[in-house]
């Protein structure tokens, strides 16, 4: 199946020659040494670049164990460059090498070099790059396969397609699996064995079992509402395990520095300020999630939110969940206060949407019912229903815009509609 991440790699396009180190990252197996390995190093090749002029090192291979040493890769480098015509270099796994920091800084030094990376160390890699590069780092973030990049590489009938994208995910070599049993197999061992152990390994986490229980109670509860006290109060009384609410907050940040996870936060729309004491937590790859559950609680309503929220990060939203407070009269005819929510918030400039998701519009109870929230937002914002139902983009009286899933997630430009 070929894989086309046209996103991506017209992010490095437009950054070659910036003077920046570029840092691909991601989440682990999500496609990231293909993108500069294939699809970049053949993109230079086409566009005229001398083979002898790209530099590709994969520090993952045991033959280049010695350019793990630092001093021996800036050795190996600067022998290669044997002229003033520019040169690409293009390192697979950085953070294999000691003192990688040092040696991408000394690149930018060589005034005909454009430095390409990618690697393990999320952490590192995410919010540390500003620092650590002295300003002169740029990161490029590679997601999972959207629906559309998984459907145009697969083609064929697109309800085909989605219920084997809710399934399985978009990591890209689940793909090269031909049995139901080989995709769940390899996405279950690489949580085990990749995700899971590299946050143990790289945060010392002395408590094995408290992190996976973490890790299972969040894949049942993607898109509710939770805090680290919620969550301890949870293992209290569903697991009988006492773990305090700091611990869960940092095992939580683990994830989410891992890329495992991403965190969307409460905000208070009518009062326009974030409300922290609840976030909604969701899944980067929903095939992970599902392995994760053993395959169970695959309820399409939610995981439908959480592929909704996945496509609005890769087409670079900043995404919240909005929560707006009204006021109704009881059954007694006293004033109490009711939180309504929008499923997301979705920022990119000077452009916002308020989005809800749902599987269906059967009626017009229900139409009422998923408007509700939108209806008692005041500002000029577009405001917009996904339904997983075949229909053509309608908008109500009152402006609200009701959309097809697959109409939302395979054209671009669908919230412009």
């Amino acid at each position: 199946m070929e894989i086309k991440r046209d996103r991506y790699l017209r992010q490095l396009i437009d950054s070659r020659q910036n003077g920046f180190i570029k840092v691909v990252t991601g989440i682990r197996r999500c496609g990231k040494s293909y993108l500069l390995n294939v699809l970049f190093y053949h993109y230079l090749l086409d566009d005229g670049v001398a083979n002898d002029h790209i530099i590709r090192i994969d520090l993952e291979d045991r033959m280049n164990k010695e350019l793990r040493n630092p001093d021996s890769m800036l050795h190996y480098v600067h022998d290669r460059i044997k002229d003033n015509e520019l040169y690409y270099i293009i390192i697979d796994e950085v953070q294999l090498m000691d003192e990688f920091v040092d040696v991408l800084n000394s690149f930018r030094h060589i005034e005909n070099a454009d430095t390409y990376v990618t690697g393990s160390n999320s952490h590192f890699l995410s919010s540390d790059i500003p620092t650590e590069f002295r300003g002169r780092g740029e990161t490029i973030h590679v997601n999972p396969l959207s629906f559309s990049e998984f459907f145009l590489a697969k083609s064929g009938d697109k309800q085909d397609a989605w219920r084997e994208y809710y399934t399985y995910g978009g990591l890209p070599l689940v793909q090269s699996f031909n049995t139901e049993q080989k995709k769940i197999n390899y996405l279950k061992n690489l949580f085990e064995t990749v995700y899971l152990a590299d946050i143990i390994e790289r945060h010392n986490v002395k408590n094995e079992n408290e992190m996976r229980e973490l890790v299972l109670i969040m894949a049942s509860s993607i898109g509710a509402p939770c805090n680290p006290t919620k969550l301890s109060n949870t293992f209290k009384s569903v697991k009988n395990v006492k773990i305090g609410s700091q611990t869960i907050s940092k095992y939580l940040d683990y994830l989410s520095e891992s890329f495992l996870l991403n965190k969307a936060i409460r905000y208070d729309i009518k009062g326009k300020k974030y409300i922290n004491t609840l976030s909604k937590y969701y899944f980067s790859d929903i095939g992970l999630r599902n392995a994760i559950l053993d395959m169970r609680q695959q309820e399409e309503t939610h995981i439908m939110e959480n592929i909704i929220y996945n496509e609005l990060i890769v087409r670079g939203y900043s995404v919240d969940v909005g929560m707006v407070e009204i006021k109704k009269p009881d059954k007694e005819g006293k004033w109490m206060r009711i939180q309504l929510e929008v499923d997301f918030i979705a920022t990119l400039g000077s452009k916002k949407y308020y989005i809800q998701s749902t599987l269906s519009i059967p009626d017009r109870e229900k139409e009422i019912q998923e408007s509700r929230s939108l209806t008692h937002i005041n500002d000029s914002f577009k405001k917009i229903i996904v339904v997983k139902d075949h229909i053509m983009p309608r908008r109500n009286e009152e402006g609200i815009l009701t959309i097809g899933l697959f109409d939302f997630l395979l054209d671009e430009n669908s919230l412009d509609i």
